[in-house]
């Protein structure tokens, strides 16, 4: 090897070509002892050389999934907070809720609106053309049938100042919170019945709290 050429060596390559030319000659005969510093320099630098690869190899895996999620967020899944006790007893404040970004819903189903630069997480009642009505005891009647409401503990009129049997237009949704008292949503003439536009995406599933 000429002098030029060690010019163009690392630390480390140096002190690896320095290990192997005490350590053994072409003929692989031990030549002199190698020195103790040479030793532990060429191990430290090795070692540093593997956690490097490993920060590296790391870095590069968290870049991928990171414009993975991105891209899953963007076009396949969001990610939500539920504020409010509207949807009790099935969701309470501060779940988290995984979202598909799509916009094919059926009645009963969770679905996101966007309304007054608010999320609101609310349940499809009817759609457009469904024509719903709700009696003073709270019981809700889609099409002149009445619905089975499990998810409800306890049925109220709530918050309504609009009149029944009420024709939901074409292109709009009837959504109501599963907490009838308290809720504010389509019964009420300051939501409405939403646009579909307004449909964020519905619920897949909650993934906080974990196992509830």
């Amino acid at each position: 090897m000429k002098k030029d050429d060690l010019s163009d060596l690392s630390r480390r390559e140096l002190v690896d070509t320095l290990y192997n030319l005490m350590n053994e000659n072409e003929r692989g005969v031990k030549k002199i002892p190698v020195p103790k510093q040479v030793a532990e320099e060429r191990r430290r630098l090795r070692k540093r050389a593997r956690v490097t690869r490993t920060i590296v190899t790391a870095l590069g895996a968290l870049t991928v999934v990171a414009a993975v999620a991105v891209l899953l967020s963007t076009f396949l899944f969001t990610a939500i907070q539920v504020s409010g006790d509207s949807m009790e007893p099935t969701l309470s404040d501060g779940d988290v809720l995984v979202l598909l970004n799509a916009r094919d819903y059926s009645s009963g189903q969770l679905c996101c609106v966007a309304w007054q630069n608010k999320l609101l997480i609310k349940r499809v009642i009817a759609v457009g053309g469904d024509s719903i009505d709700i009696d003073r005891e709270g019981n809700v009647s889609v099409n002149g049938k009445k619905i089975d409401e499990p998810y409800v503990t306890e049925k109220s009129l709530g918050e309504c100042d609009i009149e029944f049997p009420y024709l939901v237009p074409e292109g709009r949704v009837f959504v109501m919170g599963d907490q009838r008292s308290t809720s504010i949503d389509s019964r009420s003439s300051a939501v409405g019945a939403v646009e579909e536009d307004q449909i964020v995406g519905r619920v897949w599933f909650k993934a906080w709290p974990f196992g509830s």
